[in-house]
């Protein structure tokens, strides 16, 4: 028996296969949503630790590698021939980037708002208890103490539309340690953003800055709060904030201090800078939460200088900071 194949029905399976293969085609090509990625390793004289979800690939390696490097360049005592060392030496040719500019204005801000307590031109008495660039403890006496007190204040010092650093004291000796941390993340932050970056959370020596969320367990970036008084090597964490588009940042006296050989006198590395003296008070930690991490770390430095009652006093004013704060035998929040 004869029978006859339509046009249709002889090419079928052909189209049906065809059907097939443009199909898988196009959920290969179909974007399967963010990725997540991990970066991890040492720079600014700390480490670092960055998490972030994106569609495509970063040259993340090499964004780091260049903020590390102007950042240095820029606010490092730590190089001889960085814009911050010329100007401590009086060099009148150096003219600042737009880096240290910013950072100049923001400490600027934070001096003001915390009556001089944060105060970046206390860098002769940092060195002087040996937490600074010179890293040997001299011999600490009120006679040092108050020649050094003659090269403090952030409010003599200058700087015109050109670059270039005015000092009414040629002695002054500036220091960015306690906000250049938190604006190198600022940078890492602003890099991702150029990207097309929305998710990320950034770390850099235990300053931070959240952006969107943590697609992975689709919530906010849940982070820890030290407890300032553990022992011993493990660390051991007394709270968990979620940041949500948040910078946090946390300041403290209890891992960073120095014994005088000679005396046995410890030496915490909180300078209060109207005195010149090591500060303590019954603030053990203070962890600040602000819209970026610059201005986050220079308020945890200032707190710490501050104390607890002044801290509380000044949160009140300040609409855009919240802060976690410890202090002896007992825990306070102000939001």
């Amino acid at each position: 028996m004869w029978s006859i194949m339509t046009d249709y029905e002889r090419y079928k399976p052909m189209r049906t296969f065809l059907f097939l293969l443009v199909s898988l085609f196009i959920l290969s090509c179909a974007p399967s949503g963010p990725s997540e990625n991990s970066l991890s390793g040492e720079a600014l004289g700390t480490t670092y630790n960055i998490k972030y979800f994106s569609e495509k690939d970063i040259p993340i390696e090499q964004g780091l590698d260049s903020i590390f490097r102007v950042v240095n360049r820029s606010m490092s005592t730590y190089q001889e021939d960085s814009d911050i060392s010329r100007v401590n030496r009086g060099d009148s040719l150096v003219k600042v980037d737009t880096l240290f500019r910013e950072v100049f204005r923001l400490s600027r801000k934070v001096y003001e708002e915390s009556g001089g307590l944060f105060d970046p031109t206390v860098g002769n008495l940092v060195n002087l208890y040996g937490f600074g660039a010179e890293k040997n403890l001299r011999r600490v006496d009120s006679s040092r103490v108050d020649s050094l007190m003659a090269f403090v204040g952030l409010d003599r010092i200058n700087i015109t539309p050109d670059g270039e650093v005015i000092k009414e004291v040629p002695g002054i000796y500036l220091e960015f340690n306690a906000i250049a941390k938190g604006y190198a993340v600022d940078l890492i932050g602003h890099y991702l953003e150029q990207h097309q970056v929305e998710h990320y959370l950034v770390e850099l020596g235990g300053e931070l800055l959240a952006r969107g969320k943590n697609l992975k367990r689709d919530s906010f970036w849940a982070v820890g709060i030290d407890d300032p008084v553990q022992t011993g090597e493990d660390r051991s964490l007394i709270s968990a904030v979620e940041l949500n588009d948040r910078a946090m940042a946390t300041s403290g006296n209890y891992r960073k201090t120095r014994i005088d050989p000679e005396t046995g006198v410890q030496y915490v590395h909180t300078i209060n800078p109207l005195t010149g003296y090591p500060e303590r008070s019954r603030l053990l930690s203070v962890t600040v939460l602000a819209e970026n991490c610059a201005l986050a770390d220079a308020y945890a430095t200032a707190f710490m200088a501050m104390g607890l009652e002044r801290s509380v006093a000044l949160l009140e004013e300040l609409e855009e900071v919240d802060a976690y704060l410890i202090y002896s035998g007992e825990e306070e929040i102000r939001e």
